[in-house]
């Protein structure tokens, strides 16, 4: 683990870092997208069999009913008690974010509305490649179903049985036995066998990011997923608790990031000390021997304000704020979730804790939070003028009209007079 002073050229240099783009991704990305616009379901099945090594055939691109019943009895017992209490708090914490309908008079006879409505149609995306993210699954489906979302599709390449039992508790009907590219492609713009959505969920690999970016200006999208980020700030605390959080937000990508930012030299050291210790405990060609080696740091500020200002310019997905550090939350602004204190391992987000863990990376938590139930509705505006309150609107409308040169928006509002 690299222990670097917090300057404005390391910093510089580990921002851009991350803004470099993926051009091989995106030329992969577009072939398949393509391919799979023009074949359909055959171009669907090739590139499904060619990468995820599967022997797929129309007749199971979707599981079956029996299949996800039998695997709900394949599971422990003990797994359907965590998926029970694990859903529970994600479904009580999306209820809690759904946003409201309200109604109030702007003035008097300009009564203004907002009425919510769910997204028709979403498909929920979750990984199959290095791991079998079940909990993705969770993350996504539970807040569509507290929208009401109607229809719910879940793609994901291989899905196993603890995911299909996930599924099957979670009341999802609809399970697409395909991931990559070529599913996202399928999702937007639809085949034969798999009808196409309103909006796309989930993270997945650069090639998945990719396709995301290539389909969203005809299918909508929750956002760019990039690889992992998990960053502490902290001075003090238990260097044990920290180097186990950086050590399993690594684990999920070679790419990933894990920083530690602290003005204390002395602590550096021994969370750096902790790290090597942790490290050495898992096998030698993990993902997060490559990913501390490679975008693994510990930096130290100057002081505290060099070291939140940082934080906000990095606008980490993961951050965890040393105890007592109240005084630093109310500083920091970008954050895709934020953890206070030692005991809120940020595996707790990842799983049961009932924050959703769909988040921004590379800086979008400069813009946005993570996923919520409002990413699965639409906030609609609903007004309603009287004859009184037209005719005293009428010459404000006019006046933007001219100084717009909109004649025909003026006379529409001339003849209300």
């Amino acid at each position: 683990m690299r222990l670097l002073k917090l300057t404005r050229t390391v910093e510089n240099k580990i921002l851009a870092a991350r803004r470099t783009g993926d051009a091989g991704a995106m030329r992969a990305a577009a072939r398949i997208v393509a391919d799979v616009r023009r074949g359909g379901d055959a171009a669907v099945l090739s590139w499904s069999n060619r990468f995820d090594s599967t022997e797929l055939r129309a007749p199971n691109l979707w599981v079956s009913t029996k299949e996800m019943r039998n695997a709900r009895s394949e599971v422990t017992p003990a797994f359907r008690a965590a998926i029970e209490a694990a859903a529970r708090n994600i479904r009580r914490v999306a209820e809690r974010q759904k946003p409201k309908e309200w109604t109030f008079e702007v003035e008097a006879g300009v009564r203004i509305s907002q009425i919510v409505r769910p997204i028709e149609s979403i498909a929920c995306y979750a990984p199959g490649g290095r791991f079998s993210l079940v909990s993705t699954l969770l993350m996504t489906v539970i807040p569509a179903q507290v929208a009401g979302v109607p229809e719910i599709i879940v793609a994901s390449p291989r899905p196993g049985a603890a995911f299909l039992a996930a599924a099957e508790m979670l009341g999802v009907r609809r399970v697409l036995r395909v991931g990559g590219t070529q599913a996202i492609a399928a999702l937007a713009y639809g085949t034969r066998m798999i009808p196409r959505v309103d909006k796309i969920f989930g993270p997945g690999n650069r090639y998945v990011t990719a396709a995301k970016q290539l389909i969203s200006a005809d299918c909508a999208i929750d956002m760019l997923a990039g690889p992992t980020e998990a960053l502490f700030l902290a001075s003090r605390g238990n260097p044990r608790f920290i180097a186990a959080d950086l050590l399993a937000q690594a684990e999920h990508d070679p790419e990933a990031i894990s920083m530690l930012v602290t003005t204390s030299a002395r602590f550096a050291t021994a969370v750096a000390q902790e790290i090597a210790a942790q490290l050495n405990r898992l096998p030698a060609d993990s993902a997060a021997h490559r990913s501390i080696r490679k975008n693994g740091a510990i930096l130290v500020a100057p002081g505290l304000a060099e070291a939140i200002d940082f934080v906000n310019r990095f606008a980490p997905e993961h951050l965890t704020v040393e105890a007592g550090g109240a005084e630093m939350l109310r500083r920091i602004h970008a954050a895709g979730s934020i953890f206070l204190g030692d005991w809120s391992a940020q595996a707790f987000g990842d799983y049961a804790s009932g924050t959703n863990h769909v988040l921004p990376t590379r800086g979008l938590a400069r813009a946005r939070g993570g996923l919520s139930v409002a990413d699965f509705v639409k906030c609609i505006t609903v007004q309603e003028v009287t004859r009184v309150a037209a005719r005293r609107l009428v010459p404000v409308a006019e006046k933007f009209a001219a100084a717009e040169g909109l004649v025909a928006h003026g006379r529409s509002v001339e003849v209300r007079r």
